[in-house]
C-alpha cells in the first residue's frame, strides 16, 4: 500500500457518507410505500479497498468513473428489523439512527481535516 494521502482519504469518506444519508432519505421517503426494500451502502473499508484501481481517463473528453454510487448499495435483510403486512421493510428508528450516525461521521471528517490543515498551515509558517 503506498502512501495515503489523508484530504484525498476524507473526501472519499464525505462522498461515501453523502450516498449513505441519500438511501437513508430515500428510506424515509418510502416508509409507507407497499413492497419497498430498504437499501444500506456497502461499509467504507469495502469501498475504499475496492476505490484502489482507477480508470484513466485518457481525453478530456472522457467521464470520470465515481467508485461510490447508488451501484454499490445492497437490501438490508428484513428479519432484523420489523416488516409490514405490505412487505415494507423500512424501520424509521433505525434509519433516524444511521442518519444520526452519518450526522457525528460528518462532523469527525471535518474536524479531522481542519486540524490537518491546521497542522500543514503551522509547518508552512514556521
Amino acid at each position: 500500500m503506498g502512501p495515503i494521502h489523508l484530504f484525498d482519504l476524507a473526501s472519499q469518506q464525505a462522498r461515501w457518507l453523502s450516498v449513505r444519508q441519500s438511501l437513508v432519505a430515500t428510506n424515509v421517503a418510502n416508509a409507507n410505500t407497499p413492497g419497498f426494500s430498504a437499501r444500506e451502502t456497502l461499509p467504507f473499508q469495502d469501498v475504499f479497498d475496492d476505490a484502489s484501481v482507477r480508470l484513466a481517463a485518457t481525453n478530456a473528453g472522457h467521464l470520470g468513473v465515481d467508485p461510490m454510487s447508488f451501484e454499490q448499495t445492497q437490501t438490508e435483510d428484513g428479519a432484523r428489523w420489523e416488516t409490514t403486512h405490505s412487505g415494507n421493510t423500512v424501520s424509521l428508528e433505525n434509519e433516524m439512527m444511521k442518519a444520526g450516525e452519518i450526522s457525528r461521521a460528518f462532523s469527525l471528517n471535518a474536524s479531522v481535516v481542519k486540524a490537518f490543515h491546521q497542522m500543514l498551515m503551522t509547518s508552512v509558517k514556521g
